[in-house]
Parts: C-alpha cells; sequence; structure tokens
C-alpha cells in the first residue's frame, strides 16, 4: 500500500509541476476565485515559506537521510497502524517530489498561490508541499492517539 501512494503522489506532483512549467513559466497566471485562488508560477530555491534559501546541497542531504531514515523505519518495524504507514508514505512523495525538482532544476517549482485581495498572501506551493503536510498532520493525530492525548 505504501509504495502505490508513494508512487501516486510522485507521479502527481510530477504532472503538475510539469503542467505549471509548461502553462505558467510565461508569467500568465490563472486565476480561479478572483482575490483568494490562482495558479501562479515560482522559482523556489528554499524550503517551506523560503526558509534555507539557496542552501540546495544542504535540502538535498536533508532530504534523502529523512527518506532513507522513514523506509528504514517502515521496512524495520513493519508498523501495524495504517494511519501510520500513511502518513509516512504521504511524506516520503512529497519529500521525494521536491528532492527530483531540486536535483533536475536546481529549485522546486511552485505554482498553487492563496491570498486574500492584496492584504495577505500565504507562500506559494505545490501537490509536493501538501503531501508532506497532510502526512504530518496524519503523524501528529497517530502520535497524539496512541500517546493517550486523545482520549
Amino acid at each position: 500500500m505504501e509504495i502505490v501512494i508513494i508512487l501516486l503522489g510522485i507521479i502527481l506532483d510530477r504532472i503538475t509541476k510539469l503542467w505549471a512549467i509548461k502553462t505558467l513559466l510565461s508569467g500568465k497566471d490563472i486565476v480561479i476565485i478572483k482575490n483568494f485562488f490562482q495558479f501562479s508560477y515560482l522559482e523556489n530555491t528554499g524550503a517551506a515559506f523560503g526558509i534555507f534559501r539557496d542552501k540546495l546541497m544542504f535540502l538535498t542531504v536533508i532530504t534523502l537521510i529523512v527518506v532513507f531514515a522513514i523506509i528504514v523505519y517502515l521496512f524495520k518495524f513493519k508498523p501495524s497502524s495504517k494511519i501510520l504507514r500513511i502518513s509516512l508514505a504521504f511524506i516520503i512523495s512529497g519529500a521525494i517530489g521536491n528532492l527530483i525538482d531540486r536535483i533536475q532544476y536546481k529549485y522546486v517549482v511552485d505554482f498553487i498561490l492563496l491570498h486574500y485581495k492584496d492584504v495577505y498572501y500565504f507562500p506559494t506551493f505545490n501537490v509536493a508541499d501538501i503531501l508532506v503536510s497532510v502526512g504530518t498532520i496524519l503523524l501528529a493525530f497517530f502520535i497524539i492517539k496512541e500517546d493517550g492525548y486523545g482520549k
């Protein structure tokens, strides 16, 4: 199950990024909901929210270590929790999706832009970022549930 999730996540991320490059690289944004949601091309040389800007080698090495550690954990401990396995598969697929960009382009292709008029702009992101975020939220939910905090 994890391998299927990882492969589908990577494929979805690649397809959407290739679409963004082909469609949005020219600078023409696509407005989905005026003053709220649009597709807008951005080359991100950092990580989430622009941290570690221009630290390509650092981000690549950290990503490889994290992905390797999660894969070793999955194979070594074979967790029985479906939510744990799914959360880790989402994190791996998103991490690999952005890693592919860093290796291929030396930056990550971001294109999903949420904002409120010209007042607030959430940092531009992509499908890989969504996968990592959802995986992290599921992982937090699992940890809280397992530790008894949710009881």
